[in-house]
């Protein structure tokens, strides 16, 4: 007599687990929303909007509030002046060039790195990351020793007729040391994720090393490493501490912008000061969003492939 009363309240008890167990998406239907995965959606997306107004948009905004209280023909006074396009064009270019040889070397380091193991491929992986850790002023005065008619590399190069320290050559070796880890901390993990397999199966098919690379390596790397090229070059542009050693800081030859910026505010010119930031900030951000845009575009044509 007992056990069919046993088995009814078995049979009653599992159902409400069964429904309880559905109830979450059940309400969520009923209210229109999705259930999603991590709670607190609204408490993190009012925090992050915060935390980026205070950290980002605030001290954005008031660089363009600053340069306002000048005048249409001053502000122009002051970002064409001679030696202020003299220090955009060496700021970019420079930039630019350090960012490519990142982005050719860094592709090489963190092949080996992904690829091979040898004896101190650990402390190798962990120098990598010094330039992050390292003070860019230390940096700074640590090329400049090296490279230097009497330093340890540059008394091999100036016989040669290859000055590096006080030139724009020497810019682009400090801004490719402090760049580097932005290339191989992209490309890596791309790397390691590719596989030998699919090199052993292009090589199966007939392909040989030059063609795997460039149609099959080549295309699932390149979006990785032109985010690091872009890391770099914007790390490039506002580089300040490890540029100010090595390059002499040479009006109309070696000064960079930033090096502008802050003269102007050790002279109390913040208006001049934020003038040329804001220059440097449109520019910026104009040649980021088109980088970024052909890498969307490269992405896309991979998910389409």
């Amino acid at each position: 007599m007992t056990q069919p009363s046993i088995g009814v309240g078995n049979s009653v008890g599992a159902r409400p687990q069964k429904n309880q167990a559905k109830r979450p998406g059940l309400l969520a239907r009923l209210r229109g929303k999705r259930p999603g995965i991590l709670p607190g959606f609204g408490l993190s997306l009012g925090f992050t909007l915060t935390y980026l107004s205070l950290i980002v948009l605030i001290p954005l905004s008031a660089v363009f509030l600053k340069t306002a209280s000048l005048s249409a023909t001053q502000f122009w006074a002051i970002v064409s002046s001679p030696r202020v396009v003299a220090s955009y064009k060496l700021t970019y270019s420079v930039s630019l060039a350090g960012a490519a040889i990142d982005a050719v070397f860094g592709f090489l380091i963190a092949w080996v790195l992904a690829r091979y193991s040898f004896p101190g491929k650990r402390i190798a992986d962990a120098l990598v990351d010094l330039p992050f850790a390292l003070p860019t002023a230390v940096a700074g005065i640590a090329l400049t020793s090296l490279y230097a008619p009497n330093g340890w590399l540059g008394q091999y190069l100036e016989p040669h007729g290859i000055h590096v320290v006080f030139t724009p050559l020497g810019i682009v070796v400090a801004l490719s040391f402090i760049g580097l880890p932005f290339v191989v901390r992209s490309v890596q993990p791309v790397i390691e994720d590719l596989g030998r397999d699919v090199e052993e199966a292009a090589a199966s098919l007939g392909a040989n090393s030059w063609q795997t690379f460039t149609r099959i390596i080549f295309p699932a790397v390149f979006p990785a490493l032109l985010t690091g090229f872009t890391l770099a070059f914007a790390r490039a542009l506002g580089e300040y501490g490890s540029v100010v050693f090595i390059s002499g800081n040479m009006p109309m030859r070696t000064e960079i912008t930033p090096l502008l910026i802050v003269s102007k505010l050790q002279q109390f010119d913040v208006p001049g000061a934020t003038a040329i930031a804001s220059v440097m900030l449109v520019s910026s951000f104009v040649l980021l969003l088109v980088i970024n845009g052909l890498q969307a575009g490269l992405r896309g044509k991979g998910e389409d492939a």
